[in-house]
C-alpha cells in the first residue's frame, strides 16, 4: 500500500502540533516506563497497562481538542479521483441497503426517537465540505461530502447535548462512538452525498458520518442506528486496541 504524507501544517499551527506530538511521545514513554516494572511474558499484565495508557491518551486528546477549530478545506481540483475504497472487506462485499425502505433508528438520550427516511433527512438544511480523509494506515485523500450538519440533526431530534457519547451501528456490523464535542463540531456532517451524487455504496450508502477532525476509521459508513449515551460504548477497532478518541 502506498504511504503518503498526510499532515499539512499551516505555520500558525506549528506550535500546537509540536505540543500534541510532545504529549503523544510523553504518553508512549510513560507506557514504556510502566511496562519496565512488568514481566513482558505476562501478557495479561502488559495488556492491562497498555489499555490504561490508551485510555489516558484518549483523555489527554479530549482535553486539548478545540471544538471550534476547523480542519483545512481544499479546492475541487484537489479531490482524489478515484477516491480510495477502504474497509475491512473487499469493495464488492460492501452492504447493499434498500434506500426506499431505509429508516434511521434512534435510541438513548433522544427526545424524538421516531425513525427517519432518506427523503426526510434530505429535506433538512444541507452543507458540503472538501476535506482530507486521513487513514490510520498512513495514506490520505481529499474528497467532497454533502449532507446534514450533525449538530443540526441532533438538535432537531432533541438529543441530550450534555451527554458524553454518540454511538453508531452500521449495516456491515461495524460500530463506533465519538465524544459529544466532536459530534457538535461545525464540520461534523451526516453525509448523504459524495461530490454531486448520492453517496455510493462503496463510500457508505445510505449515509456516513464525516469528521475531518478524526482518523478515518472513526468515520462510520452504512449507518443504520444512532444513539446518545453517558456509558462508554467502545467501537469495532477500539475494542481491539485502537485509541478511542483518535483525533488529528
Amino acid at each position: 500500500m502506498t504511504r503518503q504524507r498526510f499532515l499539512e501544517v499551516p505555520s500558525g499551527r506549528l506550535h500546537d502540533l509540536e505540543r500534541r506530538l510532545f504529549l503523544k511521545r510523553s504518553l508512549s514513554l510513560g507506557a514504556v516506563s510502566l511496562l519496565s516494572g512488568c514481566s513482558l511474558t505476562d501478557n495479561e499484565t502488559v495488556q492491562k497497562v497498555l489499555h490504561a495508557m490508551s485510555r489516558w491518551n484518549d483523555r489527554v486528546q479530549g482535553a486539548i481538542f478545540d471544538p471550534q477549530r476547523l480542519a483545512p478545506t481544499y479546492p475541487a481540483s484537489a479531490i482524489a479521483r478515484p477516491f480510495p475504497f477502504n474497509a475491512f472487506y473487499r469493495e464488492d462485499e460492501a452492504p447493499e441497503v434498500d434506500g426506499e425502505a431505509f429508516r434511521l433508528e434512534l435510541a438513548g438520550l433522544v427526545r424524538d426517537r421516531r425513525p427517519w427516511s432518506l427523503a426526510e433527512l434530505n429535506a433538512l438544511p444541507q452543507s458540503s465540505q472538501i476535506t482530507r480523509h486521513v487513514c490510520v494506515e498512513g495514506w490520505s485523500a481529499i474528497g467532497q461530502w454533502g449532507g446534514v450538519p450533525f449538530r443540526t440533526f441532533l438538535e432537531r431530534v432533541g438529543a441530550d447535548l450534555t451527554a458524553r457519547y454518540v454511538g453508531f451501528k452500521c449495516a456491515d456490523d461495524y460500530y463506533t462512538s465519538i465524544d459529544m464535542a466532536t459530534a457538535l463540531h461545525p464540520q461534523t456532517l451526516l453525509a448523504l452525498r459524495f461530490g454531486d451524487r448520492v453517496l455510493p455504496r462503496s463510500y457508505g450508502f445510505p449515509m456516513k458520518l464525516r469528521m475531518p477532525t478524526k482518523l478515518g476509521f472513526k468515520n462510520p459508513k452504512h449507518i443504520m442506528a444512532i444513539y446518545v449515551t453517558n456509558m462508554y460504548p467502545g467501537g469495532y477497532w477500539e475494542d481491539q486496541g485502537y485509541n478511542w478518541f483518535s483525533g488529528l
